[in-house]
Formats: C-alpha cells, sequence, structure tokens
C-alpha cells in the first residue's frame, strides 16, 4: 500500500483548493469574488469549534493549520474549509474508534478504482465518505438517464451527465482534498491499464461479462484484489490476485471457456455465461423470473436501490480487511437480508431474578459454632473466603485455602490478610464466650501456607468482647461521603486499635492527598480492566441477583451503583470489549467510579506491618478488622480498597500480575507508597476508605461450606 497520494488535477468534476496566503491563488479569489454570480460560504468558525472541540486535544500545530477555499465550478461556489489534516481530523472524527486513527491514516493512503458507476456510484460516495481511500478511479462511458435515479444518488438536475463525473462531483462535495481521477470514456482495452495502474483495489460493476473477464486479466497480472457486488440477494464477490496470482478469474465458474470470444458475441449469447458466472442457483426467484421477460416486458436487468447500497456495505468492509491486512480470502458470500428477516426472533430477555441476599448472618450450632460464624464474617478480596476452618472442643485453627486465590492475591498476601481479619473476629467471639486463649500464627505448616489458631480457654477480653455486636454489623459500604472530617479522637481511637495488633494505620485526610490517591487508584482499576487475566478474576467475583452460589463472591447490588451504571456493568465484563480498550491505548473511564469513590472520601487509611511474611500481612488483616469495627462504632462507612499493586513488591511480581502495564504499576506503586508515607521496610495490608454516608443496600453473604465443627 502507498503511503501518499498525488495532488488532484483540477477538472470539471473536482474541487479547486485555493490558499489566500499564495499569490496566485489569492488572484484567483480575487477573481472569483469579483464575479457576481460566485457564492462565497464561510462557516470557518463552527469549524474550527468543532476542532477545538476534539478528544484528545489537536496538537497545536493542527490547530494553527491554515484554512482553504473550496471552488466547486459546476455550482459556482467557494467554500471556506480547514486545512487538509485539521478537514481530515474533524471529518472522521465520529468514525473513531469503529476505525481508529492509525487504521484510519492507512486506509487513507489506498487507491481504489471502481468501474461501472451505476451500482458503483454508492460505493465509490460510501468507500469516500467513510475515508477508506485517499485517491478515487472512477471510469463509465455512460450517461445519467432517468431510468437510473431509482438506484444512483443523483437528481434530475444530473440528467445527461457522465456518470463518472456525477459520482465524482457529489464525492468532491464531500472532501475536496480527496483525489478523485474520471475516465468518462469508460473502460475499453485501450483504457484498461491507465486504469490499473498504481491502484491497490479494484472494485468491478461493469455491465459486461467481457469487460468483467478483461479487467480482471489484467488486474490478475498486476496482483490487484478484484472486488463486486450484485443488487440481488447481498452477493459480495473476492478475488485476491495479490495473494494467489494464478488464480483463475471469476473463479473458474466458467471453466476453460475462451474468453477472447466475449467481445464478438452478443447479449443474449453472454446470458448463459453471465448466469453460470453469478451461479444461477442462487439467485432469487424474482430477478430469474425477470431475465426471462427482458426484451419482451422488460427492457434490462432488474435493480433496486436498497440492495445496491447493502453491496456498497459489504464492499466497504471488504476494502478495509485488505487495507489492514486483516483475514479476507477469494470467494464469495451472500449477505441475504430478505432471508434473514424470514428468520427473525424474539429479542433474548434477562432471566436474572430478584435478589436473594439474606441480611442475617449465617448460623453454626452451638458455642463453636458461634465462634466459626464469626470467623468467617471477616472481610476477604472479592469475597472469595480463602480458607478452611474447624471448630473443635480445644482449639478454633484457620487455614489459608490457597485454590481460592486470585491474580492479584501475590504470594497469597491478600489471603493472609482475610485470614488475620477472620482470626480477629474468633477472638472477639471467644472473649464474648470467655473462652479466650492464646492465638498464634504460623507459616507454612505440612504444605499449608499460614494457619491461625485460637485456643480455647476458660477466659476472656472485656475490650475484645465489647467489640462482639459491632463486628456482626461490619459490612463494606461503597456509597459516596459526605466530606465532612473525621474527628481527630476518632483518628486516635483507629490507630490505637490497629497497633494493638502490631500494624500502623497511616491516615491521608487533605483534600488534595485524597485526590491523588484517587487518580492513582483509578489508573490502577483501568489497568485492572484491561489486563485479561485481573478482568476475568474481576468478573467472576461479581454476583448478580439470581445467579448461582451468592454466598461468595460481590453481589453487584452492593455496589451501590445506579441503574445506568448497573447496565454498563454489563458491558464492562465483556472481554473483547476490554480487548479494544487496551489495544487503543484507551478506557481512562474505567476508573472514573473508583476516582468518584475515593474523592468523595472523608480520609483514607493505610494499614502497614513492619515485615513480608505471611504472618506479618495476618497481623495486617486483624488490625484491618479492629480498624473498620472501631470505625462503624464511631459512625463512619468503610469500604476497602485494593489497587492492583497492592500486593506486588517488586518489578518481576509486577510483569507476572500485568506484563503490558508492569512499568505503569510500578510508578503507581512508588507515587502511593510516598504519598502514604510508607517506611521502606513496611508493607501496605489493606487500604480503607472512610466517609460519612447512609447504610448499605446490601451485605455480602458467607459461606458454611468451607467450616467444619469437631
Amino acid at each position: 500500500m502507498r503511503q501518499s497520494v498525488e495532488e488532484p488535477t483540477i477538472t470539471a468534476c473536482t474541487a479547486q483548493i485555493l490558499d489566500a496566503a499564495n499569490p496566485v491563488d489569492n488572484v484567483t479569489l480575487e477573481r472569483l469574488r469579483a464575479d457576481p454570480a460566485i457564492e462565497f460560504i464561510d462557516h470557518l468558525e463552527e469549524q474550527v469549534a468543532e476542532l477545538r472541540a476534539l478528544r484528545p486535544q489537536p496538537e497545536p500545530e493542527l490547530l494553527a493549520e491554515p484554512f482553504r477555499w473550496a471552488y466547486f465550478p459546476w455550482r459556482r461556489t467557494v467554500v471556506a474549509v480547514l486545512g487538509p489534516r485539521a478537514f481530515r481530523a474533524v471529518r472522521l472524527d465520529r468514525n473513531r474508534n469503529l476505525i481508529t486513527a492509525q487504521e484510519q491514516a492507512r486506509l487513507g493512503a489506498l487507491r481504489i478504482g471502481v468501474a461501472g458507476l451505476s451500482v458503483g456510484h454508492i460505493i465509490a460516495h460510501t468507500l469516500a465518505t467513510q475515508g477508506m481511500c485517499g485517491e478515487l478511479r472512477l471510469a463509465d462511458f455512460d450517461r445519467m438517464e432517468l431510468s437510473n435515479l431509482n438506484r444512483v444518488p443523483a437528481t434530475v438536475l444530473d440528467l445527461g451527465l457522465n456518470k463518472a463525473e456525477v459520482a465524482a462531483r457529489r464525492i468532491a462535495e464531500i472532501d475536496p482534498y480527496l483525489v478523485i481521477r474520471v475516465l468518462d470514456a469508460g473502460l475499453t482495452v485501450d483504457t484498461i491499464e491507465e486504469f490499473l495502474d498504481g491502484l491497490d483495489i479494484v472494485v468491478e460493476e461493469c455491465d459486461s461479462l467481457d469487460m468483467k473477464a478483461s479487467l480482471r486479466e489484467s488486474a490478475r497480472a498486476r496482483h490487484i484484489p478484484v472486488l463486486m457486488a450484485t443488487s440481488d440477494r447481498g452477493l459480495l464477490d473476492v478475488e485476491r490476485f495479490d495473494l494467489e496470482p494464478q488464480r483463475p478469474i471469476l473463479h473458474g465458474l466458467l471453466g476453460d471457456f475462451d474468453f477472447s470470444r466475449l467481445p464478438s458475441m452478443s447479449k443474449p449469447e453472454m446470458v448463459p455465461y453471465m448466469l453460470r458466472f453469478l451461479e444461477a442457483e442462487e439467485m432469487s426467484p424474482r430477478v430469474l423470473a425477470s431475465v426471462v421477460e427482458i426484451d419482451h416486458t422488460l427492457s434490462t436487468w432488474p435493480q433496486v436501490s436498497g440492495e445496491v447500497a447493502l453491496g456498497a456495505v459489504a464492499i466497504a468492509e471488504a476494502v478495509g480487511r485488505i487495507g489492514l491486512g486483516r483475514d479476507l480470502r477469494s470467494g464469495r458470500a451472500r449477505i441475504d437480508v430478505g432471508s434473514t428477516l424470514d428468520r427473525l426472533d424474539e429479542p433474548k430477555m434477562a432471566t436474572r431474578g430478584a435478589s436473594s441476599v439474606d441480611f442475617g448472618d449465617p448460623e453454626l450450632p452451638g458455642e463453636l459454632g458461634a465462634i466459626a460464624s464469626a470467623a468467617i464474617r471477616a472481610p476477604s478480596g472479592g469475597n472469595v473466603q480463602p480458607w478452611h476452618i474447624e471448630a473443635g472442643p480445644k482449639a478454633i485453627t484457620i487455614r489459608l485455602a490457597p485454590e481460592h486465590t486470585s491474580a492479584m492475591d501475590v504470594g497469597f498476601r491478600g489471603s493472609a490478610v482475610a485470614v488475620g481479619a477472620a482470626l480477629f473476629n474468633a477472638k472477639v467471639a471467644a472473649a464474648a464466650h470467655n473462652v479466650l486463649g492464646p492465638v498464634s500464627v504460623t507459616n507454612d505448616v505440612d504444605g499449608v501456607p499460614l494457619r491461625a489458631t485460637v485456643q480455647l480457654a476458660d477466659a476472656g477480653d472485656p475490650d475484645l468482647a465489647a467489640l462482639y455486636e459491632p463486628m456482626h454489623s461490619r459490612e463494606t459500604n461503597r456509597h459516596l461521603g459526605d466530606l465532612q472530617p473525621v474527628p481527630a479522637e476518632t483518628i486516635d481511637a483507629l490507630r490505637a486499635v490497629a497497633e494493638r495488633e502490631g500494624a500502623e494505620l497511616q491516615f491521608l485526610t487533605e483534600r488534595d492527598d485524597i485526590a491523588s490517591v484517587a487518580a492513582i487508584f483509578a489508573a490502577a482499576d483501568r489497568i485492572r480492566y484491561l489486563t485479561p487475566r485481573l478482568h476475568a478474576d474481576m468478573v467472576s467475583e461479581m454476583r448478580w441477583p439470581g445467579d448461582l452460589q451468592p454466598e461468595t463472591g460481590i453481589d453487584v447490588l452492593s455496589l451501590e451503583l445506579d441503574s445506568g451504571s448497573l447496565a454498563a456493568l454489563d458491558i464492562l465484563r465483556r472481554p473483547e470489549v476490554m480487548s479494544h480498550l487496551a489495544d487503543w491505548k484507551a478506557g481512562t473511564a474505567l476508573g472514573a467510579d473508583t476516582r468518584r469513590r475515593v474523592g468523595a472520601s472523608s480520609a483514607v487509611g493505610v494499614v502497614s506491618v513492619p515485615g513480608d511474611t505471611l504472618s506479618d500481612f495476618a497481623r495486617g488483616g486483624s488490625a484491618v478488622e479492629a480498624a473498620w469495627i472501631t470505625a462503624q462504632r464511631y459512625g463512619l462507612s468503610v469500604q476497602p480498597m485494593s489497587p492492583v499493586f497492592l500486593y506486588a513488591h517488586n518489578a518481576d511480581e509486577l510483569a507476572a500480575l500485568s506484563p503490558a502495564f508492569a512499568d505503569e504499576l510500578e510508578e503507581l506503586r512508588k507515587a502511593f507508597r510516598e504519598l502514604a508515607r510508607t517506611p521502606a521496610d513496611s508493607f501496605v495490608a489493606l487500604v480503607l476508605r472512610f466517609a460519612f454516608s447512609g447504610p448499605t443496600s446490601v451485605r455480602s453473604r458467607r459461606s458454611i461450606e468451607r467450616v467444619r465443627l469437631l
């Protein structure tokens, strides 16, 4: 494919581009202004406003590009237009991202020839409108007649004009910068080579079989692909002579027929061969019946504009695939709208049932059951509940369950935080039942990454016991806050309970700091969406009303989304949508919800621990749960925040987590640690956003399937 196109030659069907800064052009403009029959139209201010409104913001060079005047002789009109680059940027902006800017640039370098400008008119117009070429070469000897207006989008003002010129004028009025070359003598044996010279793609819409064959033979010799659309049952025909230079023309459907005979054959003699090429057995009954009537009750082959327009759609898709190097093999297909309408289906309605959320805690029998039930009330990333709990007469044991992990749970550090939170709840319940004994946390015992144990004894702890009822009321609350500040005494109390569990709780309360956290976490959330494995994990955690296994995962109703945002979530679940956003280096909006929620916080709390073993993270988890329960006692709502980079501690772990975004994650991780003033030898267990808001709509469920009472 060529990377540039030549300047057009000015003719009676192409626009003349004039630059007032050019002395020669300025003389022409003054002459035109002096002619009272010439109209000047200037809507440049509106065009500039559109240019400035583009997203992303255009570069200064584009904004500064000088405008031009486009003179259309057949209209006796001069129009002010943006410069060529700016004009193209604005005119084709609505193509994005169905066609990316990079793809548009590649397509804009194509040179395409269209032979036959009855059916070919709307094809050429579609290719030009969609920005699928940098040069169009139009060939047709015929003149516009009234009977053509059933399918050619021209007007009675065009009657008697050459069909190729009519198409060229219409296209020039859409894009005066587009190079258009017209062969108004049509295609002959003498002009085929001139027509094909330098083309990338040929669209053949000729009436005669001999010209169809001659054009294909010459295109094959030049390795140029040939496309054709017919106005019956949406036939699209593709011959990739660029990939298969030895391929027989017309797909070999005419066998060993001697094509040199065609020029001397009459139209009736060609009909059997034309029908063989078009595969008469696949044609519509009405067209075949009409063929019988040609020269009797019909003067020629019937065509309707709807089918012609459908062919333009198919050709545009084929041109795009060839121009962008996408898969498109030789062959043909029928896009039969009539047949499709015969098979209409009722739209599939969503089958999700009503929410089955139970706001009560799961209950297990007896004292041991009460302690185990408290343990499983602990929070965990994605509510995966990564534990196995055994409750016996001597001890409550919580084992980390490595099978219930996710990509973000690097080294089971997030799971260890959850185990630590469950341990804290077990301690609270044991204290409330006056059976709290020694507590131990051990790493890597008998193949278990982490084990936490609460020995049962005849003892209690009034401070912990006082948290028993508040512990059962602990919940994740994702509502936006009202931004009222957190009182200093509340902050002191939360820091104190975290310290008692062996962790540090650092607060960010300045609005600028909170805004910075919001920006960092929003950028990390975007990466989570755009990384296939992370996105798949996130989607797998969502639970919709009526879903199976509601006892794990996150109920989407707990996200506190309005109906519009909840509907958008269905779009965000789709991996192919995320793949496109990743390819386009787009998706900034994917972090908007996180930015909004963090930005609406009264404070952000960062729980960190001085060590990076799993038992250290378990201590962090206990501190998280203690601070969370206490915060709710002080009237705060709490939402845990775990950015993608939270549990990845080095470049290798970040690369394994998200190969495409590892460097960006490292920058975000460093920025957050610096903002949170986390010591070099400490590691973040979890981040909590604190707010003053209304009660949550839905509480997450818990599973008792991972509890065994001995």
